[in-house]
C-alpha cells in the first residue's frame, strides 16, 4: 500500500479513472445480456460520454506532473516504482488521442455491435458491412495515432500483447503451421472416434445447473461473480470481487456451454485473483491478453479436456443428463477430444483451433493495412476456410459474423488465443514436474494446487512484467512451441491410437 504522500495522491487519481471506466464496463456487460433493442442508441450516447471523461482524466496535465515527481522520487518500494512507471507509459500513450476521436470510436463501436447482433440475426454480412467499414477506418486512423515501425497492424497487436508484432506472429505462426498439418494428415487416416452420442437432447436448464456446478468445482467465486446468457461468451471484471462471466447454450449439445463455462472460467479466476489493494494501478492488472488466455486455455483444454477432468464430471453429466447412462470415460474422452475440420472457431478441436486463429490474423492483417476492404471479408473468409480446413460456411452467421471481436474494435485480439494456447502448454508442463500427483488431484476433483500454484505464479505477478518475462519467470526459457506440440501429440497418440 502507499508509502508516500504523492504517491498516495497518484493511487487516488488512478482508482477514480478506473471507477469511471468500469462504470462503463457495467453498462457494456449490460448491453451485452439484459439490454433492451430501444436503449442501444442512448446506451452508445453514455457510453461514449463515460470513455471521453475517462480519457480526459487520463490526460489531465497534473497526473503527468505528478508521475514525472514520482519517477525522480528515491522513496517509492520497488511495486511502486513499476506501478508509476508502467502508468506513464499508459498517460503518454493516452496524451496521443483528440477527445473527440474516443468519443467517436466509442460510439462507431457501439453502433457496430448492435449492426453485428443484427445482422446474424438475419445470417447475413450486409447489414454490418457499413458500420464495421467505418470502425476499421477508425482503427486505421489508430495506428497513425499510436505509431508502429513496420506495420500498421502493429500498433494493435501491442494494445493486447506487449511488444507484439507481425514480424514475430508471421514466425510463430509458420514454425506451428508444419507439425499441425502432418499431426492433422497423421489423424485423418486413423479411425474416426464416435462422437454421435454427443448429439442429443440435453435440456437448457439442467445444461445450466451443471454448468454453475462445474465453475464452483473450479473455484468461482460466485460471492464476487455470477454467470448469465449472451450471444457470444464472455468475462467482464468492475474489480476482483465483481467479475461476471457469460455463456450459451444449445439443448442439441452440451459441450459447447460446458467448454465455454470452463474457458470463461478460468478468466474470471484470473480476475478474482488479482489484488484488491491494487485496484486502479497495474499491479492489480492482468499481465498481457495472451497470458488471459493462457488462463481460459489452461482450464478448457490442459484441465479441462483432460482423460483425469473427464473422470470426474462423467458421473455429474450422467445425473444431470440420464441419456448418458453406459457411457464410458474412454468413450467421452475420445469424443470431447476429437479432431474434426469445422465451422466454428469456439467449438473448435484444439488441433485445428489454430486455423480458425490464423485466417482471422491474415484477415485482420489485411484489413488494417488497407490492402482487404469490409466488403470482401465474405468471400475472403470462405475462400481461407476453403484452403485451410475445407470447409464453407452455410451462411455468414457461421462464417464470418460468429465472432463478437470486430464490433467491439478489437483487431489485434485472436492471435492471443493461439498465443493463450502455447502459454498454457508450458506452464502446465512445469505444474506437472513439481506436482507428481496432479492428475490423480484433478480426478477426485481437487484444484486447490492448481489455484495456488496459478496464484503465486501468474496471478500475483500483475501487469508489472512482460509475458516474455513472466514465462521466462515461471518456466526459466521463453515461449516455446515444443511443449504445446508435445502436449497434442502425448493426447492424440491417446485419443486415435497414433505411432
Amino acid at each position: 500500500m502507499p508509502t508516500y504522500p504523492l504517491y498516495e495522491e497518484y493511487v487516488s487519481k488512478m482508482r477514480k479513472i478506473a471507477d469511471v471506466k468500469h462504470a462503463m464496463a457495467v453498462l457494456q456487460w449490460d448491453e451485452e445480456t439484459y439490454l433492451p433493442p430501444d436503449g442501444a442508441s442512448i446506451r452508445g450516447q453514455q457510453m461514449a460520454t463515460l470513455s471521453e471523461i475517462s480519457h480526459e482524466l487520463f490526460v489531465d496535465q497534473k497526473l503527468g506532473n505528478l508521475l514525472n515527481e514520482l519517477r525522480s522520487e528515491n522513496g517509492l518500494v520497488e511495486k511502486e516504482k513499476k506501478n508509476v512507471e508502467l502508468t506513464s507509459e499508459d498517460y503518454n500513450k493516452n496524451k496521443k488521442y483528440e477527445s473527440s476521436f474516443v468519443r467517436k470510436l466509442s460510439e462507431t463501436t457501439s453502433r457496430a455491435y448492435h449492426a453485428w447482433i443484427s445482422a446474424r440475426r438475419k445470417q447475413s454480412f450486409d447489414e454490418f458491412a457499413k458500420p464495421l467499414s467505418d470502425l476499421v477506418d477508425l482503427k486505421r486512423q489508430e495506428s497513425d495515432i499510436l505509431g508502429y515501425k513496420s506495420h500498421p497492424y502493429d500498433a494493435h497487436l501491442n494494445e493486447f500483447e506487449k511488444g507484439a508484432t507481425v514480424a514475430w506472429l508471421d514466425s510463430v505462426f509458420k514454425e506451428i503451421t508444419v507439425p499441425l498439418k502432418e499431426l492433422l494428415d497423421k489423424i485423418t487416416t486413423a479411425k474416426q472416434v464416435d462422437d454421435q452420442f454427443l448429439n442429443q437432447h440435453f435440456d437448457k436448464d439442467a445444461q445450466w445447473k451443471f454448468g454453475l456446478e462445474i465453475l464452483k468445482d473450479m473455484g468461482f467465486n460466485f460471492e464476487s461473480g455470477r454467470q448469465d446468457i449472451s450471444e457470444h461468451p464472455f468475462t467482464t471484471s468492475f474489480n476482483s470481487k465483481d467479475v461476471r462471466i457469460t455463456t450459451r447454450i444449445n439443448e442439441k449439445n452440451f459441450t459447447g456451454m460446458t467448454w465455454s463455462c470452463i474457458h470463461e472460467g478460468g478468466h474470471a479466476l484470473y480476475e478474482q485473483g488479482l489484488s484488491i489493494d491494487e485496484y486502479g494501478l497495474p499491479a492489480g492488472e492482468a499481465c498481457s491478453l495472451g497470458i488471459h488466455e493462457s488462463q481460459s486455455r489452461l482450464w478448457e483444454n490442459n484441465i479441462g479436456r483432460s482423460r483425469a477432468f473427464i473422470s470426474l464430471i462423467l458421473p455429474k453429466l450422467q445425473h444431470y443428463f440420464p441419456q448418458l447412462n453406459g457411457i464410458e470415460v474412454d468413450a467421452l474422452f475420445k469424443a470431447i477430444n476429437k479432431v474434426s475440420p469445422s465451422l466454428i472457431r469456439t467449438e473448435a478441436d484444439e488441433l485445428t483451433y489454430h486455423f480458425h486463429v490464423m485466417i482471422r490474423y491474415e484477415l485482420e492483417k489485411e484489413l488494417i493495412a488497407g490492402n482487404l476492404q469490409t466488403n470482401d471479408i465474405p468471400a475472403y473468409w470462405n475462400d481461407a476456410y476453403q484452403r485451410y480446413l475445407g470447409v464453407k460456411a452455410p451462411n455468414d452467421a457461421s462464417g464470418c459474423l460468429q465472432d463478437i471481436h470486430w464490433s467491439h474494435g478489437s483487431f489485434g485480439y485472436f492471435p492471443t488465443y493461439s498465443l493463450g494456447s502455447f502459454y498454457a502448454a508450458q506452464f502446465y508442463s512445469v505444474m506437472e514436474k513439481e506436482n507428481k500427483s496432479l492428475e490423480i488431484e484433478i480426478q477426485q476433483g481437487d484444484f486447490a494446487f492448481v489455484n495456488r500454484w496459478l496464484k503465486s505464479n501468474v496471478y500475483n505477478a500483475g501487469r508489472l512484467v512482460t509475458s516474455t518475462e513472466l514465462c521466462n519467470k515461471i518456466t526459466m526459457e521463453p515461449l516455446n512451441l515444443r511443449y504445446f506440440i508435445e502436449y497434442l501429440e502425448t493426447k492424440y497418440t491417446q485419443v486415435y491410437g497414433l505411432r
